[in-house]
């Protein structure tokens, strides 16, 4: 299959704090005060207006939609890092690993990675399991396969210590790509991030990025720098959405580092914490991570939670299949006349990650294609129904989320 590389999303990244929102208000006024000083009656340009043109004013703006993807688990594995190195000829090119996906990341308003791992100098030195430290030249893949951004809360967060932390902000930043997470320094732990996300239905949509991790696999942050990754709490975590939503955010996504490593069922913690969360006003998503298989996709009053994504790329096909099967899942919000949003429709992409080489296989897409080889055809088929059982295992199905079909 051949490279494509998707359309680049229009979308601008923010991170705001209170400084940031005193700005806003303080500009808001001026600007009302302006309006109000300078308004002397109708213009003469307002005057000769049709009576078409006021017609279309007083017509309601249209609603507004947006579509927010999230996704699996990048877990750099050493297998992962020396086939792009392989490829690259000298550098390290991870294209191609995800080429099959890069159309439907590409298409989403706004698309969410999740980066378990740090990254380290271009040159190196890299490492695997258990200490991760991949090549920050994954970020220009990022990049081309159509992400805007990723939460990097994880067990691994700490791996390469503090500079680790660091260094994989400092890339994302120069690839401008958004993270939420982790911070270099406690100004930016304080400030959301969110992205401005154009839509063709009218204004952009602002949509905030929250990241948080169980635990760091036994590794603590120096004292006095606990704000260098975000640990779960719930008190915490709805706390950040509210501070999102006064920073001016229509939507809050919620990324969780969480439940118990290769068990499809979610946690009861897990199902207790989504809860808690999903009732607050101010949570619109919450996407699961850390299992590394798929766990079940559930409903909260119109509010959503993918428990686990499984893993979108990694080295852990030594481990098992199920390791082999991911899930990104797109959700798409409406704005209603009074402008309160809400979830209109859930896909989940089931995913599948093939060897020799390691590549990313859009199950749906692969499957509809008649000349798939039979042997293939039964292996993608296979994992197609497994994942679709897995995200149903609560009910999903039956109370709207959708697993995109094959045509």
């Amino acid at each position: 299959m051949s490279h494509i590389p998707p359309p680049r999303k229009r979308r601008v990244i923010h991170r705001f704090g209170p400084a940031h929102r005193r700005s806003l208000a303080a500009l808001t006024t001026l600007a009302l005060l302006l309006c109000a000083c300078g308004d002397d009656g109708d213009a003469p340009e307002a005057q000769d207006r049709s009576e078409e043109e006021r017609e279309d004013e007083q017509q309601p703006p249209e609603p507004r939609t947006v579509t927010v993807l999230g996704a699996g688990d990048l877990l750099i594995h050493s297998t992962v890092w020396q086939q792009a190195e392989a490829h690259g000829d000298g550098t390290f090119d991870f294209a191609p690993m995800m080429d099959g996906l890069a159309p439907t990341i590409g298409e989403a308003d706004l698309a969410l990675c999740h980066l378990e791992v740090p990254l380290g100098e271009p040159e190196g030195p890299f490492s695997g399991y258990p200490m991760f430290q991949a090549p920050p030249q994954l970020t220009d893949a990022l990049v081309e396969w159509g992400y805007d951004g990723c939460s990097t809360a994880s067990n691994h967060t700490l791996d390469q210590g503090t500079d680790g932390i660091v260094r994989t902000l400092d890339a994302l930043e120069d690839a401008d790509l958004g993270a939420a997470g982790s911070a270099r320094d406690e100004q930016e732990a304080a400030e959301t991030q969110i992205y401005e996300v154009a839509t063709d239905d009218g204004d952009p949509v602002s949509v905030a990025q929250l990241s948080y991790t169980y635990g760091f696999n036994g590794m603590t942050l120096p004292e006095g720098q606990e704000w260098m990754g975000n640990l779960i709490d719930a008190e915490t975590i709805l706390a950040d959405a509210q501070t999102a939503t006064e920073a001016g955010a229509d939507l809050v996504t919620v990324a969780m580092h969480w439940g118990e490593e290769y068990v499809h069922d979610a946690t009861q913690e897990q199902r207790d914490l989504a809860a808690e969360l999903l009732a607050s006003e101010d949570i619109d998503v919450i996407f699961g991570h850390h299992a590394h298989v798929v766990q079940p996709v559930d409903e909260f009053d119109g509010d959503w939670v993918i428990y686990g994504m499984g893993n979108q790329l990694s080295g852990q096909h030594v481990v098992g299949t199920p390791q082999r099967e991911g899930a990104m899942a797109q959700v798409t919000f409406v704005e209603d006349a009074q402008g309160q949003w809400s979830t209109d429709a859930v896909e989940i992409v089931p995913t599948w990650l093939a060897t020799d080489p390691l590549r990313v296989v859009h199950l749906a897409d692969e499957l509809a294609d008649p000349d798939l080889p039979d042997a293939q055809r039964e292996e993608f088929q296979g994992a197609y129904d497994r994942i679709t059982g897995h995200i149903d295992g609560l009910g999903a199905l039956d109370h709207g989320a959708e697993v995109t079909p094959v045509d």
